[in-house]
């Protein structure tokens, strides 16, 4: 062969493989041989990597157009050294280009192992990157329409599952042998009394923070005084049963949701069905129930936990001691003031624990599943508890309590 049978040349690698205890790579070359052509060298990124960045095989579509017969072109690849799946795009870009005079192309003389790659490349060689999506009116009502529709099929599960657990709970109270006892315990264990510290800890925060900003704003109007009034009232009936459930739902309605889901991965739940158990009594009824307890009791310590940091904060930032505080708030808040944030928990740890165990059961069998459902759960579990929060207030507002 001489230059002039050249038909592509692949650039000389600035990687020499000498380096790495190997050969250097040969340039990878497209040559005419007599009515056919033929490729040598290795076909590898180093050697390949601009033909498929550049004007690709022109030269030998161009000579595929001068030699147009009714013979296919056959390729010789005897002389193929190194081959990946980079020099396997190569191939089926050049397979491509001189397909496009019309004429059938075969490439002959590839070893088995090497044929083996550049079938399973050439496959997928052109699968290409999905165009950037436009916005449109149609796109917006689509997507518009599949939110809707997951929605639904959101709340649909979400009532279903309600369903179960009130059944399953029916029948424990005919039949309290079916009543997992030591399973509740645990469950409220780990939702109540380890969720403690983290809670006293925000909620003391965010009493004194509430504290200091509304005295701040109610120093000039000489009504000081008040904070205590919209310290005491904000806590007992909006804020510690809100954030309470927000961290619920963030710390332990995640948890529900990886349980669940990481058993349905290794297929546990599968097996429970098989020996007879139902996967609702066993790992949903526990969960809810703990939480359903453990959500009031968790209140109860945020109101607590809030009001001292709000006093302590009015009496470190205003002077108003904590006798004055007290006596304030003594006169200020009612038994309806205590009882509407304590009414909201149960509601709010049913929701939660509703979602949580739904998005677990819906976990497929990859750990992306998890991470997806994990997210869902938390990010709907706050939306549910929001929601409830805002149909509570008014209802509370609408019977005057």
């Amino acid at each position: 062969m001489t230059a002039t049978d050249a038909l592509w040349s692949g650039p000389p690698t600035d990687v020499p493989f000498a380096k790495r205890g190997g050969d250097a790579p040969r340039a990878a070359e497209v040559l005419r041989d007599g009515n056919g052509l033929s490729v040598h060298g290795d076909w590898i990124r180093p050697c390949v990597r601009t033909v498929l960045m550049d004007a690709g095989f022109a030269n030998a579509a161009q000579w595929a157009d001068e030699h147009s017969t009714d013979a296919p072109i056959k390729v010789d690849a005897s002389g193929l050294g190194q081959l990946d799946t980079l020099g396997c795009l190569a191939l089926a870009d050049l397979e491509k280009e001189l397909a496009a005079s019309g004429q059938s192309v075969e490439l002959v003389n590839l070893s088995a192992d090497k044929r083996d790659l550049y079938e399973v490349v050439r496959e997928r060689a052109d699968v290409r990157r999905p165009d950037s999506p436009r916005f449109g009116l149609d796109a917006a009502v689509a997507a518009f329409g599949r939110g809707v529709a997951a929605t639904w099929d959101d709340m649909l599960g979400v009532v279903g599952m309600l369903g179960l657990v009130l059944s399953s709970v029916g029948q424990t109270l005919i039949n309290p042998s079916r009543w997992r006892f030591n399973a509740f315990v645990t469950q409220l264990d780990k939702s109540a009394f380890r969720a403690v510290p983290i809670i006293l800890l925000i909620q003391f925060v965010i009493g004194g923070i509430v504290a200091q900003q509304s005295a701040y704003q109610l120093r000039f109007f000489g009504a000081e005084i008040f904070t205590v009034n919209l310290v005491a009232i904000l806590v007992l009936r909006e804020m510690g049963v809100l954030i309470s459930a927000i961290m619920v739902a963030g710390r332990t309605g995640s948890a529900y949701t990886a349980e669940i889901g990481a058993m349905r991965m290794r297929e546990e739940v599968d097996a429970m069905r098989v020996i007879g158990l139902d996967p609702v009594d066993v790992l949903v009824v526990p969960r809810i129930m703990g939480l359903v307890v453990a959500l009031p009791l968790l209140t109860i310590i945020a109101n607590a936990a809030a009001l001292l940091g709000g006093m302590l904060t009015l009496w470190a930032y205003s002077g108003i001691s904590p006798v004055v505080f007290i006596d304030r708030m003594h006169d200020s808040v009612l038994v309806e003031t205590v009882m509407v944030g304590l009414i909201k928990a149960p509601f709010m740890a049913l929701a939660i624990g509703c979602i949580a165990c739904m998005e677990g059961f819906r976990v497929s069998g990859s750990t992306e599943s998890l991470g997806r459902r994990v997210t869902a759960a938390v990010v709907k579990s706050i939306f549910a508890v929001i929601v409830l929060d805002g149909v509570f207030a008014i209802y509370f507002a609408s019977v005057n309590y």
